[in-house]
């Protein structure tokens, strides 16, 4: 008898397992919009055009970098999902755009259902945080190509704006105020930076200034913003928003800023949380490089008048979530601190 396909290292039966075990899970996610279930050819989303007469549809695509190299260590593999999701949602939240559903890529070196079920749970799980439908995906398996333990995942989002209330920074001027959202963490940036730091170091080793093991702090997923921002949208305060990933807080703000503006940033209005002191100090990180490199405490930025300021930190805290003020627009280019 000649060779299967199975004997060549991909299972099909255990992919049609994973796809019974995620389908209580993806069901979570379902919003208004949605057609069909998982199984199609393609994700079918119908649009609502009563509440976007005049949509601009904003897409992100992203995937989660060297952290997972800490997942694989770990053996943790819930939470990596919802990383994928948020680096996707963030960055479309930035135009002022309501995620309408998400789609991920999977590829394994050997499907196990378990692992695969927990890794596409974590991805609903963001998913439903974002209040966004997860209506597709792909698991590739790939022996030969990826070690039987390890995975690479991706995803992309697809949101929707009006264009009247699309936010492009055009208004911002000198003057106006950063209000900064508190990360997790490392969010899902800076790992391959991180890793090397921490490589003589046991991710179960506890740091006193942690108070929990090193890779706890490390893994802990990226904040999703969108329930949180969007609710404030419809008001028309906020200028422009930045989603702090790779480049730090010095390489994203300049991105929504009009030409001749910079912004001056106050290090001293949040607390950082303390695996940014214990990275820096360790591997004797330029703290130049820290800002440049990793979103030291402040995962998202918010600009809007001097005026506003107020009302929008107390509408903030209304729905749950911490701010600060961290800093102002100046005339010139660039981020000084």
């Amino acid at each position: 008898m000649g060779y299967s396909y199975r004997d060549a290292g991909v299972d099909i039966q255990a992919g049609n397992e994973v796809v019974e075990r995620i389908k209580p899970a993806v069901a979570r996610t379902h919003r208004l919009g949605v057609l069909g279930g998982l199984g199609g050819f393609g994700g079918l989303f119908k649009l609502d055009l009563q509440k976007y007469p005049d949509p601009v549809l904003v897409s992100g695509t992203d995937g989660v970098g060297t952290k997972l190299r800490l997942a694989f260590q770990m053996n943790r593999h819930d939470s990596i999902g919802q990383d994928a999701v948020a680096m996707c949602v963030n960055d479309i939240l930035v135009q002022g755009a309501e995620p309408l559903f998400f789609l991920d890529y999977l590829a394994v070196g050997k499907v196990e259902p378990g692992r695969v079920a927990e890794v596409i749970g974590g991805v609903a799980q963001g998913c439903e945080m974002a209040g966004c439908a997860l209506i597709g995906g792909e698991t590739a398996e790939m022996p030969g190509f990826y070690a039987e333990d390890e995975y690479d995942i991706a995803g992309f989002s697809v949101g929707v704006v009006n264009r009247d209330q699309l936010i492009d920074g055009s208004k911002i001027q000198a003057g106006d105020v950063l209000i900064g959202l508190p990360s997790t963490g490392l969010h899902s940036n800076g790992y391959s930076l991180a890793r090397k730091v921490f490589e003589q170091h046991s991710l179960e080793e506890v740091f006193p200034e942690l108070g929990e093991p090193l890779g706890e702090a490390l893994l802990r997923p990226t904040k999703i913003y969108v329930k949180s921002i969007l609710p404030l949208l419809l008001e028309g305060e906020i200028l422009g928003m930045a989603h702090i990933t790779g480049g730090g807080l010095t390489e994203n703000i300049p991105r929504v800023l009009p030409k001749g503006l910079g912004v001056r940033i106050d290090i001293s209005a949040w607390e950082r949380p303390p695996i940014f002191s214990l990275l820096q100090r360790l591997g004797d990180v330029e703290w130049s490089e820290m800002y440049r490199t990793f979103n030291m405490g402040i995962g998202f930025v918010l600009i809007v008048r001097p005026e506003d300021e107020g009302i929008m930190r107390q509408r903030l805290s209304d729905l749950g979530e911490s701010s600060f003020v961290i800093g102002s627009v100046v005339s010139g280019e660039g981020v000084t601190y």
